[in-house]
């Protein structure tokens, strides 16, 4: 078991807290060889790579440590800010009372001091300390495949929650209504396209079809925002 950081954007931040995202992919980095046509995870945290046939069993070509393993506890990394008083401070260089606010839904956390007087600069979530994440996600299954075999009951665990006869796509609005998500008439087309969003400019959108490390979850919440 390892304390590791993940981050989310603010979309998966409110689908974190509406408890409608219970999974994460992320891209398996390196992706296996072009001639992998399996992959297989062995004690939750190994994966092997093959396979190839000898006497017409299968044997693994390689073995790879994953970057998650079951139980391991993910700490979530997000959007913030905290009072301008401290804009000249690095996270590193804070003590862990700075009230903060959190971007995805405005919320603060101010630990019984005093409320944010002004809100300072943006924060990238990738600069969030430890003591500042809200959300831990604790691993109880590890998966590598290939994007997609993704079926619709792991689309939705994604956060791609059903909306009415469709399926949402988080963080995403109709050009000609910013107020009304955009939909998708199923759970893995929901999907495809908040992936694509997230990977295709880097190369590892849904046509690629790349390897993915699937991680399933539970939430705690281990600061409640006052």
């Amino acid at each position: 078991m390892a304390d590791r950081p993940i981050l989310f954007s603010g979309p998966m931040v409110r689908a974190l807290l509406a408890g409608t995202k219970t999974q994460t992919r992320r891209v398996l980095q390196p992706q296996p060889d072009s001639r992998t046509n399996e992959c297989c995870v062995s004690d939750g945290k190994w994966m092997g790579i093959g396979p190839s046939v000898t006497g017409g069993t299968a044997q693994w070509d390689q073995w790879r440590k994953l970057p998650f393993a079951k139980a391991d506890r993910l700490y979530v990394r997000e959007a913030w800010g905290t009072d301008a008083a401290y804009d000249d401070l690095s996270p590193a260089a804070m003590g862990g009372e700075e009230p903060i606010r959190y971007d995805a839904d405005g919320e603060h956390q101010t630990w019984g001091y005093p409320a944010i007087s002004k809100l300072g600069r943006f924060r990238q979530g990738m600069h969030m300390p430890r003591w500042a994440s809200r959300l831990t996600l604790v691993v109880r299954a590890v998966r590598v495949q290939r994007l997609q075999e993704i079926n619709s009951e792991d689309a939705i665990a994604e956060g791609c929650a059903p909306l009415g006869s469709e399926f949402l796509i988080p963080g995403q609005y109709l050009y000609s209504d910013s107020s009304k998500p955009r939909t998708a008439i199923s759970a893995t087309s929901a999907y495809e396209s908040l992936w694509n969003q997230i990977n295709e400019a880097r190369g590892y959108g849904w046509d690629a079809n790349p390897w993915v490390v699937a991680v399933a979850f539970t939430r705690n919440i281990d600061q409640v925002p006052a």
